[in-house]
């Protein structure tokens, strides 16, 4: 039986960042001048959106 509101460490690290997805968006939001967009306390789907929001842009400013 879980206690409602137990930290649950599993679920934590299922839902934190990869270390894959931490290198890629530090190294992403520091070539798109947006060093903010890193934070090592997104969760895997957020760091998710920002490497594919950075992406995009890189290759929009890349284009020109």
């Amino acid at each position: 039986m879980q206690v409602q509101g137990k930290y649950d460490a599993k679920v934590f690290l299922m839902e934190q960042m990869s270390r894959t997805q931490g290198l890629r968006l530090k190294r992403l939001s520091e070539e798109a001048y947006q060093p903010a967009q890193y934070d090592r306390g997104l969760t895997s789907a957020e760091a998710a959106r920002r490497i594919q929001v950075l992406e995009a842009e890189i290759e929009l400013a890349n284009s020109f």
